[in-house]
């Protein structure tokens, strides 16, 4: 099969692809009030105070949330999203990163462990506050709130420029483990779910899927094989609305 990496399709902007895009844009734009609720210490610092913090509820929200939707915050809403995409019209190059994905639950694993391991000895969760750390609801409110902040976007920048597409998706999220558990959880259930569905009898190999795949992931191969379920995907419907013979689709079917 030609490589995919010399191929050069320009991604069709759909109206669908403008409100995405739109979205997690706007998301990145509001990163400096949302950040701390994302935060892998926060959660850990309540923890260890018996406390139930707005970063617990997000991560939370995540795992339900992917049981119905899969990866779809990763595509639709998430900042670091929004600052990577962008940094693609610097740093286009498709990462092949496979083999590296185990990199984030390597960080997952032991960040889990130490949020049970503090909530345990603490004896549970006693009080519920949303707003733990985080002065008026505002997370950049001191001189080292920015500091930290800039260094978050700096490795996230970093690694799409230095690496390739969405490479601190693969490579490094913290999140990102919440959504592929909850994703295999639903297929295992059988729930219905937002998924990708295609017909391979309509495809006529042009590659332009795989080679606009914002993940980087063969979606070409995918089809071929008649099975478009990959942990990696966000279903952000770059596929879909770049095909030129509407072979990939969105589906709720089981």
């Amino acid at each position: 099969m030609e490589d995919t990496k010399r191929i050069n399709f320009s991604v069709t902007m759909t109206n669908r692809q403008r409100i995405r895009r739109a979205i997690i844009l706007i998301s990145f734009l509001l990163f400096p009030i949302t950040f701390k609720f994302f935060s892998p210490y926060i959660i850990m610092d309540g923890a260890s105070q018996g406390i139930i913090d707005g970063s617990f509820f997000y991560f939370i929200f995540l795992f339900v949330f992917s049981l119905f939707f899969g990866r779809a915050v990763c595509g639709w809403f998430c900042p670091a999203a929004g600052v990577q995409e962008w940094s693609c019209t610097v740093n286009n190059k498709r990462v092949r990163g496979g083999k590296f994905n185990w990199i984030k639950y390597f960080i997952w694993v032991p960040w889990v462990g130490a949020i049970v391991a503090a909530t345990v000895a603490t004896g549970g969760f006693n009080t519920i506050n949303p707003f733990y750390l985080i002065d008026n609801g505002v997370s950049l409110s001191s001189v080292p709130d920015f500091f930290i902040f800039y260094i978050v976007i700096a490795i996230i920048v970093g690694f799409s420029l230095t690496v390739g597409r969405r490479a601190f998706c693969h490579y490094l999220c913290w999140m990102a483990p919440f959504m592929v558990i909850g994703t295999k959880i639903s297929q295992a259930l059988k729930l219905p779910s937002l998924h990708l569905i295609s017909d391979k009898s309509k495809c006529v190999n042009c590659l332009t899927c795989t080679s606009n795949c914002p993940m980087s992931l063969e979606v070409n191969g995918m089809v071929q094989k008649g099975n478009m379920r990959n942990s990696e995907c966000i279903l952000c419907g770059t596929c879909v609305d770049n095909c030129p013979n509407k072979t990939i689709q969105f589906s709720w079917r089981r």
